[in-house]
């Protein structure tokens, strides 16, 4: 998600900005079968400030059905201190 907005996440590493997982969950609501071709849909309804909220669909391409819901929580987190931080500048642009 973050490279497909064109942010690096190595840059924000780079920075000394880290985006660790500070929850998630997933719904399943069908199962995908092996070979199956899936799509991801990445949704976000709110300006990160120091947490970023990701939601997630993933649909069956040929069924054409909602096979799993999911959330993602991560925060910005300065990677000397491991103190939440804002996000930065560049990300909030991308959006």
């Amino acid at each position: 998600m973050i490279r497909g907005m064109g942010v690096s996440y190595s840059r924000m590493e780079d920075e000394g900005i880290m985006l660790p997982v500070i929850h998630s969950e997933i719904d399943y609501k069908q199962p995908i079968f092996y070979d199956e071709l899936i799509s991801i849909k990445v949704h976000l309804f709110s300006v990160p400030t120091l947490k970023l909220i990701t939601y997630y669909e993933v649909i069956a391409e040929e069924r054409g059905v909602v096979c799993a819901l999911g959330e993602v929580s991560l925060v910005f987190m300065n990677s000397a201190t491991r103190k939440p931080c804002r996000a930065p500048q560049y990300v909030l642009d991308a959006l």
